[in-house]
């Protein structure tokens, strides 16, 4: 499946606000699942264009994420309703924090996860970016954790991240100078690069729908 350039998902979403199209007519014109879609636009009604843009994982305060659970638990809105309100990126994003604070854990502001940050970096081949992208995406974007692991700066960490969920697996090449070895990569090695990150991903959506179910049960307990 070719990734979906970031403006025709914005599109699609638009289309799908205006009462153009629907989830279905998207998706088989895509050929992408409606789970897929539905997350388009989630991300869409709750963050806008921004969300496709490439600008990066969203940081969070520690006094938005509380607050945000907070509004939740008392039920003064759905998860959507709040996504919208605190411009938090999906209901999935949410859940976890509910799930930490539910179970008496620190909800701390986003980006460095308590870490320290590594800001000396180093030179990184396409091999090094693929697994570092895929390290990343499996881990909830935690750069810091990510720079720590594969001995790369912080920036390093994101920079590739973004890149990558910008413009696919081919923004991870290094196209300045002459990289013969990275220019003849062939397209089977670009489709297990490729492969490989999404992967991660695909585990990582699991690990949503297994804190989707953890809520769900702490929801009928608390009910």
């Amino acid at each position: 499946m070719s990734k979906i350039p970031a403006q025709d998902k914005i599109n699609y979403c638009k289309q799908y606000v205006d009462g153009k199209m629907t989830q279905g007519q998207i998706a088989g014109l895509t050929n992408v699942d409606k789970t897929s879609v539905r997350k388009w636009i989630m991300k869409y009604e709750s963050m806008g264009e921004t969300a496709f843009l490439g600008k990066g994982w969203k940081k969070y305060t520690k006094e938005i994420k509380v607050q945000a659970v907070k509004d939740y638990i008392a039920g003064l809105d759905s998860m959507m309703g709040i996504c919208k309100k605190y411009g938090i990126h999906s209901p999935t994003q949410l859940s976890k924090w509910i799930l930490k604070y539910n179970g008496h854990e620190e909800l701390r502001a986003s980006g460095t996860g308590g870490d320290s940050i590594m800001t000396k970096g180093r030179k990184t081949s396409f091999d090094d970016r693929v697994e570092i992208v895929q390290y990343c995406i499996a881990h909830e974007h935690n750069y810091a954790q990510t720079a720590e692991k594969y001995q790369v700066s912080y920036q390093q960490a994101r920079n590739y991240t973004v890149k990558y969920e910008s413009d696919g697996v081919e923004a991870l090449r290094d196209n300045r100078g002459k990289r013969k070895v990275e220019d003849k990569m062939t397209e089977l090695e670009h489709l297990r690069a490729e492969n490989k990150i999404l992967r991660a991903e695909k585990k990582r959506a699991e690990m949503e729908v297994s804190f989707l179910k953890k809520l769900k049960d702490i929801e009928r307990r608390g009910g």
